[in-house]
């Protein structure tokens, strides 16, 4: 299907072919995250949450909650995702829809903010602020951190949350169009809600927790992979061969390991959380971080979203 059947007013003698559909739509939707960033008032995540507070408020109680979170889990994942797939249109508008789709499923212009605040902190010795700004992105104890204890933390959750934030939602895109980003979204969203092994969530947040290891299995170890080739790709490699299947996630394993190894960093080790001290493994290989590194690995993150979106391209030229 040629885009100027799609959009005859627009590209009255202009014809593209029907497989640059959707990799066109994904471009423009990372260049709206990208120029745009998060909806700042009413994001339609937040009536998502609202929804999802309410589900589990309501199921979250009595006998049987492991499998009352998978119930709570299906009704509020698979109806949104059935109507956007359901109401697929392949005309300019739902060209436009399948944009939206992918921009509200993604947070790459977020998680850069987030890290250039706790850079300039640490660029202005501000310790206390940069302390507190890394813990809005990661769930350990920041309180204690030096110098680079902050730039490591940011790092990481930089190299993970670009698999969460960007990648993952990029890849069920490819497969699924805008209903397949908007489904990753919303499961990842509530493994962020319930996914904890306390006494609340033990049990009804399993079914989260579980489905969105699965979901990010492919994508996780894609990112791994495309931080592997856009950085120093042979420590990368053994990075994640080695040290990946010591590391709790299986997921959030190979994509740090393989970012930390291209960066040619030393990251992991012992982390405080929730007032223990927790001995994780080390990740990566080489000098410790510092706050010049976090540039860095955003600069990794953004051509490993530049790479993904190039293949994606020429795949559907290659498809035509």
């Amino acid at each position: 299907m040629p885009l100027a059947f799609l959009m005859p007013d627009l590209f009255p003698h202009f014809s593209l072919p029907a497989t640059l559909w959707l990799p066109l739509a994904a471009v423009a939707g990372v260049l709206l995250d990208r120029l745009l960033g998060e909806v700042r008032h009413a994001h339609p995540l937040v009536a998502f949450g609202q929804y999802a507070d309410a589900l589990e408020r309501l199921l979250n109680a009595g006998g049987w909650r492991q499998a009352k979170g998978f119930l709570a889990w299906a009704l509020a994942v698979l109806p949104l995702t059935a109507l956007a797939a359901w109401g697929k249109r392949y005309d300019i508008y739902g060209w436009l829809t399948e944009v939206l789709l992918l921009y509200f499923a993604l947070g790459g212009r977020s998680l850069a903010e987030h890290a250039e605040r706790v850079g300039k902190d640490l660029a202005a010795d501000n310790l206390p602020a940069a302390r507190e700004h890394v813990g809005w992105i990661v769930s350990r104890d920041t309180s204690a951190l030096d110098e680079e204890g902050v730039a490591k933390a940011c790092i990481e959750s930089a190299l993970e949350n670009g698999n969460d934030a960007i990648f993952g939602a990029l890849f069920w895109f490819i497969l699924f169009g805008g209903a397949g980003a908007l489904f990753f979204r919303l499961a990842n969203t509530l493994d962020a809600m319930w996914g904890y092994k306390n006494p609340r969530f033990l049990h009804f947040g399993r079914a989260a927790a579980r489905i969105d290891d699965a979901i990010n299995y492919f994508p996780a170890r894609l990112t791994a992979l495309s931080y592997a080739l856009c950085g120093q790709t042979r420590r990368a490699l053994t990075c994640w061969r080695q040290q990946a299947p010591h590391w709790e996630s299986p997921n959030a394993g190979p994509v740090m390991s393989a970012g930390a190894g291209s960066l040619g960093l030393s990251l992991g080790g012992a982390a405080i959380y929730h007032g223990q001290r927790e001995e994780r493994p080390v990740l990566g290989q080489g000098q410790c971080a510092n706050r010049h590194d976090i540039p860095r690995a955003l600069k990794l993150v953004r051509h490993s979203l530049s790479l993904w979106l190039l293949l994606y391209l020429a795949g559907g030229l290659a498809c035509a």
